[in-house]
């Protein structure tokens, strides 16, 4: 078995994360677990996490995709896998509501080529993301939840598909798709770590599923009675920035306060 790297088109990572069908929403999911790393610590495996992303693309001109999409992760019990509606600090004892990720949407651009292992069964995509940008929390009133300037994370990502289903012109979609997403990453706001030295390790692996009606029961159930905005991706790319969990934090930091449920049922 021969394995070469090869440059792919962008129609070719439309099928693979999305579809070349633009009237068509399309699922991935990801089940993991989410870890403490503070130096000179044991790491604690603080929770469970499962997620769905919902996306569409939509050609703008030759080999170029506007990308549209809706994401969901709900932060789990680490031993029983429940649903988390707070958490106790095990640094502060603090008990504190669990903001789950409910970002709407993410957006993009997909042109040009990109570098993939390629060989007779499974061509594999790589994905390194280092983003780094001034905190939207540089706010005195943040001080006790994210005190830091500056926002910096790695993204990790492997995407590993059928080398026949890439190259198959009549292939639409993927359909047979399985990643692996690891993040190094801050404490997240809401766990109120202050300056507290240390990071979260993310460690996830997923696929893309044939509908909604494929997605893990809980998320079924969330976007049915909580978030029926997240069945579908949007219909166009949205007039608006990307959300991140930063941004959603100032956004609904209210009722954080409040202590509301997350994620805030949208329409």
């Amino acid at each position: 078995m021969s394995v070469s790297t090869q440059l792919l088109e962008a129609k070719h990572w439309v099928k693979v994360r999305s579809s070349l069908d633009p009237t068509q929403s399309n699922f991935l999911i990801w089940t993991g677990s989410i870890h403490s790393f503070i130096p000179g610590e044991k790491r604690q495996r603080l929770f469970k996490m499962v997620g769905m992303s919902v996306s569409r693309c939509l050609p703008t001109e030759e080999n170029s995709w506007k990308f549209t999409s809706r994401e969901l992760t709900y932060y789990l019990d680490p031993q029983t896998g429940e649903k988390l509606e707070t958490w106790k600090n095990p640094w502060t004892e603090e008990v504190l509501p669990v903001m789950h990720v409910a970002n709407n949407p993410i957006q993009g651009l997909f042109k040009g080529q990109f570098p993939a292992q390629v060989d007779d069964e499974t061509t594999t995509l790589s994905f390194d993301i280092f983003p780094a940008y001034p905190s939207p929390l540089a706010d005195p009133k943040f001080a006790e939840y994210f005190p830091n300037p500056d926002y910096q994370a790695a993204e990790l990502f492997k995407f590993m598909i059928p080398t026949d289903e890439l190259f198959d012109d009549q292939v639409l979609s993927i359909s047979k798709l399985w990643l692996s997403w690891d993040r190094i990453g801050p404490w997240l706001p809401w766990m109120k770590m202050g300056d507290r030295a240390g990071y979260l390790i993310y460690s996830a692996t997923g696929k893309k599923v044939d509908g909604f009606e494929q997605l893990p029961q809980l998320l079924q159930d969330e976007i049915n009675t909580r978030m029926p905005l997240y069945r579908d991706a949007p219909a166009d790319q949205l007039d608006t920035e990307d959300m991140t969990s930063w941004l959603y934090f100032e956004k609904h930091f209210d009722a954080y306060l409040a202590r509301e449920t997350f994620p805030i049922p949208a329409a």
